[in-house]
């Protein structure tokens, strides 16, 4: 899982336990709107230059990987 890893941190003293970018207090769910609302990556990391790209780019590989795991 991606949890408490180099890529998602989550505790009760950040964002309220909310899962967010590791070493950021940016909550995942703000990518995940950004590209929902047709926004790119590049957009997103204009916005919030305190995550990497190479975080973005492993948290959609985990999760196309997990959601294998799930199809499989």
């Amino acid at each position: 899982m991606l949890e408490n890893s180099s890529i998602v941190s989550t505790s009760l003293n950040t964002m309220g336990g909310t899962p967010v970018f590791a070493g950021t207090r940016v909550p995942i769910q703000t990518l995940l709107d950004y590209l929902k609302a047709g926004e790119s990556i590049d957009d997103f990391l204009d916005g919030f230059p305190t995550v990497s790209k190479e975080q973005v780019i492993a948290l959609l590989e985990e999760a196309g990987k997990q959601f294998a795991i799930i199809a499989a």
